[in-house]
């Protein structure tokens, strides 16, 4: 999958030629360059920076500096790549393009881990990836130090309202879905009233869906400790520590991937 994707990357990128390199006429001019972070951030995207420099020129060698999941500080040199800098130089955008996506993730991730220090609460990413890119912005919400949830629709049980709106009601589609699989059950509720039939209803994880603070602690006191909790929606930074310290089992942000901005890293040539 990384492969087709990098592929279908520098299609677009390169569809026939550079035209601008092309013409100055020169093929092979050797040198090194270095990957320069621009800001402080969390790595994420080493392995497939590394394919995308080695789909256009197997021959570019590179030295990490850092691991994925590592801080950097503004300025460090992350990488050094050496080789032809003829074929670097189209190759670069693309790599970055990946690196710095995938390290914005990581780093936003850990801002959010961060804001629930002090608490048994756990970052969870959810499936609000750019679509092709879910398994890269997972490992980086990894990276950054949160929690994955499902990866995909075949993963997990998530009841939502729909779900219950096809069924014909709270109780049938538990009672549906139990008759079909023996995999926990995760559901998501609204209010309160949701909240008391979920615990009659013995599902494993409760999704507490777009709630205020009040009413999470609300729920929390009926919740029964062994049912996992989830508070979901409206999770800015800000708001974080507060939620985590009502103590939830989890807090799902979709920030952490649908809009994410990128860390920004530059590649410095030295021509010699």
């Amino acid at each position: 999958m990384q492969k087709n994707l990098i592929e279908k990357a520098y299609q677009e990128d390169i569809p026939e030629v550079d035209i601008t390199t092309d013409s100055l006429g020169v093929r092979e001019k050797f040198g090194i360059a270095n990957l320069i972070a621009k800001q402080d951030l969390v790595l994420s995207g080493r392995e497939i920076f590394t394919d995308c420099l080695k789909f256009i020129d197997p021959n570019l060698n590179l030295t990490w500096n850092f691991k994925d999941g590592q801080p950097i500080l503004n300025k460090q040199v992350v990488a050094q790549i050496d080789g032809n800098l003829v074929t670097l130089i189209k190759a670069e955008r693309v790599a970055l393009n990946f690196l710095g996506y995938l390290s914005g993730i990581a780093t936003q991730t850990q801002n959010f881990v961060r804001a629930c220090q002090g608490t048994k609460t756990k970052i969870l990413d959810t499936r609000k990836t750019m679509p092709l890119y879910r398994a890269q912005a997972k490992k980086a919400v990894v990276d950054g130090g949160g929690k994955n949830h499902r990866m995909n629709l075949s993963d997990a049980i998530l009841v939502k309202e729909n779900h219950i709106a096809i069924a014909g009601g709270l109780k049938e589609t538990i009672e549906r879905i139990r008759a079909k699989s023996n995999l926990p059950i995760e559901l998501e509720v609204k209010d309160l009233n949701e909240v008391t039939q979920a615990i009659t209803l013995n599902v494993e994880h409760i999704m507490l869906d777009n709630m205020n603070n009040q009413q999470i602690t609300e729920a929390l006191k009926k919740v029964p400790t062994a049912m996992k909790t989830e508070a979901s929606g409206n999770m800015t930074l800000d708001r974080i520590p507060a939620v985590a310290a009502l103590g939830v089992d989890f807090i799902s942000v979709g920030a952490l991937t649908h809009s994410v901005k990128n860390a920004d890293f530059s590649l410095i040539f030295n021509w010699g």
